[in-house]
């Protein structure tokens, strides 16, 4: 017999976010007996915020290059099998309605509770077991059993699976949980830091923290990585759109480029001084950009007087700054604002195929708490999906 307030399942789900609640709803539909627990008083907490509370649940574009690993391929296997249209047509069977913004990001029309709601329905249709408000307060594991004890029970399983995220919005309860239990079973952590995060100015570049609330399209890059999509200059540093992604690939000491004029041709300021002779380069820059910011920008290129009295090699050295105007950040806004973590449970440890440790028999990890972190527009709630649903296969 077993002793009051234990429990025994096929497999034992710890988080109960978006990868989590996709692994257990999978494994339940397919028979198992599932129990998923997390610390928080409510399911999906992460998703409820996102996209605005709308919840940007998948990207059409999803691809392996969209995503930042130790190993570039690891991703490859789970995000083929389980596809943005896969996604998509569970979101449509649940009679949610949706609609694509720019480049390719899915939304709810209505409210992210939405997409909580439907796990937890297919959580329902295979039986599983939801304990939340449940501290866990040990984990062991012998004779091919993990035991969890959580609130004032226990539970047993041959099977344990790490979908408690990343320390991301810490805020929302998030941890390294997952790591120290990744460590506590032998498995190798890459190197957590914050991804899809503001970017902080110092030195020089204090003068643009003038500027904060205004924002233009420029294209951020990073060696060879670039996007175009908004910045934002804020009362810290830069934001918005192009900088979140180009964040996942800076680390400290390194700079980054803006081209605040991405659709302005070569040789355009010198075409100004042709036929506009007499404007300066603050009026020339107003047309094209925010007055605030096309002040400042003028006054860092130093050019006094009309286009007509500047002799063209000056002008066109002040397009290149312009088309490559670069900062050196002096670090991020940290895990308090960092939208995912950029690391994570190594991948080396992991099979792609199942998300299984290839030496700890049972133990599986998925979602953020994996060292695969996607571009900002949905593309880290597909890798929620595809890897709980690769291990939600496999248990």
């Amino acid at each position: 017999m077993m002793p009051a307030g234990q429990d025994s399942f096929d497999a034992i789900v710890l988080g109960a976010g978006g990868a989590g609640l996709m692994c257990a709803a999978t494994a339940g539909q397919r028979g198992k007996r599932v129990l998923v627990i997390d610390h928080a008083d409510q399911a999906g907490k992460k998703i409820l915020i996102s996209g605005g509370g709308r919840c940007n649940f998948t990207n059409i574009h999803t691809a392996p290059d969209r995503y930042l690993s130790a190993n570039p391929h690891f991703a490859k296997s789970a995000l083929g099998r389980y596809t943005a249209a896969d996604f998509l047509a569970l979101v449509e069977r649940h009679g949610i309605a949706w609609h694509e913004k720019t480049l390719g990001q899915l939304f709810c029309d209505g409210s992210a509770r939405q997409i909580v709601a439907m796990l937890l329905n297919e959580c329902d249709a295979g039986g599983v077991t939801i304990h939340l408000n449940h501290a866990i307060t040990s984990i062991s594991h012998a004779d091919g059993h993990y035991r969890v004890a959580h609130g004032d029970r226990l539970a047993i399983a041959p099977a344990l699976v790490i979908a408690t995220g990343g320390p991301s919005i810490p805020k929302m309860g998030a941890t390294g949980f997952a790591y120290d239990l990744a460590r506590q079973f032998g498995l190798k952590v890459v190197e957590p830091r914050p991804a899809l995060v503001p970017l902080t100015l110092g030195g020089e570049d204090l003068l643009f923290r003038a500027l904060s609330g205004v924002s233009a399209e420029v294209i951020a890059r990073h060696r060879k990585t670039a996007f175009r999509e908004a910045a934002l200059l804020t009362h810290r540093g830069l934001s918005g759109p192009a900088i979140l992604q180009i964040s996942s690939y800076w680390r400290h000491g390194e700079s980054i480029s803006l081209d605040f004029l991405p659709d302005q041709p070569a040789g355009w300021l010198t075409e100004a001084k042709r036929t506009r002779a007499r404007i300066t380069i603050m009026t020339a820059l107003r047309g094209l950009l925010p007055d605030r910011l096309a002040d400042v920008l003028a006054d860092r290129l130093g050019l006094v007087g009309d286009l007509g009295n500047i002799p063209d090699r000056k002008l066109q050295e002040a397009e290149q700054r312009l088309r490559g105007w670069t900062f050196t950040p002096n670090g991020t806004e940290g895990f308090a604002k960092a939208e995912v973590t950029i690391g994570g449970i190594a991948t080396a440890d992991l099979s792609s195929q199942t998300m299984e440790a290839r030496r700890v028999p049972g133990l599986h990890a998925i979602g953020e708490a994996v060292d695969v972190t996607g571009w900002l527009g949905g593309y880290n709630f597909q890798w929620a999906w595809a890897s709980g649903w690769a291990a939600g296969q496999a248990l």
